[in-house]
């Protein structure tokens, strides 16, 4: 396996730059625009959770790289949520709703194995 040297090696982290960037495309378009609180606070929630990957890269101990993994998880979660509110108002269609949900399942999942590695 190689060496990760940077945060932007982590796949977690390239996942969740892809779902933030889905998440952004999303927002931005319709209905959705002009809900600043919604848009505003899932665009928060995706953007958190690549960034706390980053900061926990350079945390500097495992277990609070790990502390900055499970906020990273949480707020994966956080943005699931909220799809389904803006699915609920028309914002989304199911498609989309699917597509960004199933991005961040990835996330967690890919987040999960290298908190399961860093545990060890």
């Amino acid at each position: 396996m190689a060496k990760i040297e940077r945060f932007e090696d982590l796949k977690c982290w390239q996942k969740a730059r892809e779902m933030a960037n889905c998440i952004y495309d999303v927002s931005g378009k319709g209905e959705f625009t002009r809900d600043f609180e919604l848009r505003n606070q899932i665009r928060r929630a995706a953007g958190s959770s690549m960034h706390n990957i980053a900061e926990g890269f350079d945390a500097g101990s495992d277990p609070e790289f790990a502390r900055f993994l499970k906020m990273a998880r949480r707020s994966a979660s956080e943005v699931q949520s909220q799809l389904y509110l803006a699915l609920d108002r028309g914002y989304i269609n199911k498609n989309q709703l699917q597509n960004a949900y199933s991005l961040a399942t990835d996330v967690k999942r890919l987040i999960n194995g290298l908190i399961g590695y860093l545990n060890k």
